[in-house]
């Protein structure tokens, strides 16, 4: 009776915690468990399909979540597995009470299969190294890693909310204000991360969450790196680590001075994904998304969502140059133009690099080609401003020539 009456216990608790019942009807269910009983052996779960509080079905998912979760809480004391909340490509991760505390966290538990190769237990490990070295509100807070009984686990703040890729895969666009409010939360995040050297490498909407309150949180330190790291930069010199379609152009080339400028780029393509509703490349096959990051050149986003400003609109491409040197330079640089036009304020540092981008364009005799219909008015005039500076200089050199020439005429004669 005593293990019959745990199962009631956590079944009852977990059908609350996932909406299943409300709280009243849980207990409405346990005093009549307790008069029927008397007359018949029965679960709790029985009866509150008897009782239509929960479905045939929504049983079965919650008996088979406590069975699964049962294995896992044997080897891990000190929690108590609440549920599964997803699966990465080298870990699930479970909703947990921390007992000692009283307090929800989220548990990361490298499969058993996975924990025979110790290429995958370094790269747990090392996550779990990373994350404790990050205590910023914008950051997921690493609480515990360690081992149990054959079980890697590494235990973390849970954040109750979403991710950025659940509104984008519904087909959300953001607007401008809230997207950039987001973007300032995470590149506060990065700032934080690069102060203490460390870059992310997979900055994308999956790993970018959003709590009840509105708070940005970056996640997932898996492939995480300290830039003072030789051994590993050369160990991973020649491959590319990171997303398909958010990975900066040097993580493809398998560059080893990799630095935060690529998180930079990644950061760039999420919020250009989350202001027009696309990805920035966009292929069939991975190989040919990493080629169009390498070689072609990109729609500027608000030729895609013409109500976004120029000001923004800069941002995005300066964040996703190619060319690292042309992008922002630190986290410092993008937070001073994210809250420049936050508050209606040309941003600076991408301005400048668009004049001298141009200027060395018209210098070399490239053109600059705009659609008619989406050119942006003050880049236009900005041009022809440089056209007519370069038209002045040289009718003013052209004029010296002549000068000089009718001088030498006149001294010969």
């Amino acid at each position: 009776m005593g293990s019959e009456t745990n199962y009631d216990s956590i079944f009852g608790r977990m059908a609350v915690e996932h909406g299943l019942c409300t709280d009243e009807e849980l207990q409405h269910s346990i005093k009549e468990l307790e008069t029927r009983r008397s007359s018949q052996p029965m679960t709790l779960s029985e009866l509150m399909v008897d009782l239509g509080f929960v479905t045939p079905t929504q049983a079965d998912r919650l008996r088979s979540k406590i069975k699964e979760s049962k294995t896992v809480t044997e080897q891990i004391p000190g929690y108590q597995i609440l549920g599964k909340l997803g699966r990465g490509a080298m870990a699930v991760v479970y909703k947990a009470r921390q007992v000692s505390l009283d307090r929800t966290v989220a548990i990361k538990i490298l499969p058993k299969q996975l924990s025979e190769n110790p290429e995958y237990v370094t790269r747990f490990y090392k996550e779990g190294r990373a994350a404790a070295k990050l205590n910023h509100n914008n950051i997921v807070q690493a609480i515990d890693v360690g081992e149990y009984s054959g079980y890697h686990y590494f235990v973390m703040e849970y954040v109750e909310g979403k991710t950025l890729y659940e509104d984008l895969a519904a087909g959300k666009i953001f607007s401008e204000k809230e997207a950039v409010e987001i973007v300032i939360q995470v590149a506060k995040a990065l700032k934080h991360a690069h102060a203490v050297s460390l870059i992310h490498r997979d900055i994308k909407p999956k790993n970018i969450m959003i709590n009840a309150a509105g708070v940005v949180k970056l996640a997932d330190m898996g492939l995480a790196r300290e830039t003072t790291d030789i051994e590993a930069a050369k160990s991973e010199a020649g491959k590319a680590y990171g997303t398909p379609y958010y990975i900066a152009p040097e993580q493809i080339r398998g560059e080893m001075d990799i630095d935060g400028r690529a998180d930079i780029y990644g950061l760039g393509a999420t919020f250009y994904h989350m202001v027009t509703g696309r990805v920035p490349f966009m292929a069939d096959d991975p190989s040919e998304v990493l080629r169009k990051h390498l070689r072609e050149k990109l729609i500027p986003p608000d030729h895609i969502n013409t109500s976004l400003s120029a000001g923004v609109s800069e941002i995005i491409e300066v964040m996703m140059a190619k060319n690292r040197d042309d992008r922002y330079q630190n986290a410092d640089e993008l937070l001073s133009d994210l809250l420049a036009v936050q508050n209606g304020q040309i941003p600076l540092y991408a301005h400048e690099k668009f004049d001298i981008s141009m200027l060395e364009k018209l210098e070399s005799g490239d053109e600059l080609v705009e659609e008619p219909d989406t050119v942006d008015i003050e880049r236009e005039q900005t041009i022809a401003n440089y056209r007519t500076a370069i038209v002045i200089l040289s009718i003013v050199a052209a004029a010296s020539l002549i000068g000089l020439i009718i001088l030498a005429i006149v001294s010969l004669s």
